[in-house]
């Protein structure tokens, strides 16, 4: 019967943690997020092209047509042909390819300058390591001197690095630059010129859909809190057009700089510019409209040190 007693206690000990198991799982993960919604007029319009931008940004061509023609938003397909053409190159460069590659960066040889890129020459310089590795001196220093000398005004040192490379053709691996033949290079390489491709068409890098989904998942605790507190004012919670709390998403979700005024706690904005005062203080234009009591030569004291203030030498900040 000893064994029987033990079996049934531990039985026992099973049941009781699942039964406390239920109600741990619920408290800690709510099932209905719902609760967080809030009825918001949305523009199916330009949520369909957000979303079928999104499916041609990562690639998925074939769920991209069939969203787009299902949702009848063609005036998205402009640019399934700006990013298939992106993701051809980086094909390209998968297979150590770098011709479309080169052809792109050729043919916006001025947009990259003013965007103060270098990544025509790196691909050049890819491509010459790739000549070189295989021992083919000649045409190696051709190569150099058709694509990579006309870098040579503002990349010199570089070009200096490569020239010297020459000296090592067919045994590179044991020479001093060996850190140029690793894979990496096509990696970073195949990233950066992803990210420049999506500068010159004017999109971020980044799809603005998972921005939004992985800022949302981020924000969703607080909001359902918020949520359950405002139970009994469903109509309030409805109509808020500011959330009474603070959302706090990490750096990756700041994409320009924020000024709040000291004194209002007001956002600053277009019409209540940041203005720097002569002590070195920082206030939105109303908070100092309000305290100089809108004479521009009454002098004021600062809130936060004992200098006292003109309108007239404060100046207007821009981040």
């Amino acid at each position: 019967m000893a064994p029987m007693g033990q079996l049934e206690a531990t039985q026992k000990e099973l049941n009781l943690a699942m039964s406390k198991y239920t109600k741990l799982l619920e408290k800690h993960f709510n099932p209905d997020i719902s609760k967080s919604y809030r009825n918001v007029d949305f523009d199916f319009h330009t949520v369909n092209q957000i979303i079928a931008s999104h499916f041609y940004r990562e690639g998925m061509f074939d769920i991209g047509d069939c969203f787009v023609n299902e949702s009848h938003e063609e005036a998205v397909i402009d640019k399934k042909t700006h990013f298939l053409e992106m993701y051809q190159i980086l094909e390209s460069m998968k297979s150590q390819d770098l011709g479309p590659a080169l052809k792109w960066a050729t043919a916006n040889h001025e947009k990259l300058q003013q965007n103060g890129s270098d990544i025509e020459l790196k691909l050049h310089r890819l491509q010459f390591m790739e000549i070189l590795k295989l021992g083919h001196r000649d045409e190696a220093l051709k190569y150099m001197r058709t694509y990579i000398s006309p870098f040579s005004n503002q990349h010199f040192s570089e070009i200096q690095k490569l020239m010297a490379c020459l000296l090592w053709a067919g045994k590179l691996e044991s020479s001093p630059y060996t850190e140029l033949l690793s894979p990496s290079h096509w990696a970073k390489l195949a990233h950066e010129l992803a990210q420049q491709f999506c500068n010159l068409l004017g999109e971020s890098y980044q799809s603005p859909l998972s921005v939004t989904v992985a800022a949302g998942v981020e924000a969703l605790p607080t909001l359902l809190k918020l949520a359950s507190v405002m139970t009994g004012k469903k109509q309030e919670w409805l109509s808020m057009k500011q959330l009474p709390v603070p959302v706090d998403l990490g750096p990756e979700f700041q994409f320009h700089s924020i000024f709040v005024c000291p004194v209002s706690r007001d956002q600053a904005s277009e019409e209540n510019p940041p203005m720097l005062m002569s002590c070195g203080h920082v206030l939105c234009k109303q908070s100092i409209t309000k305290l100089s009591k809108n004479n521009s030569t009454r002098p004021f004291k600062c809130p936060y040190c004992p200098t006292e203030v003109e309108v007239g030498q404060c100046r207007q900040l821009h981040f």
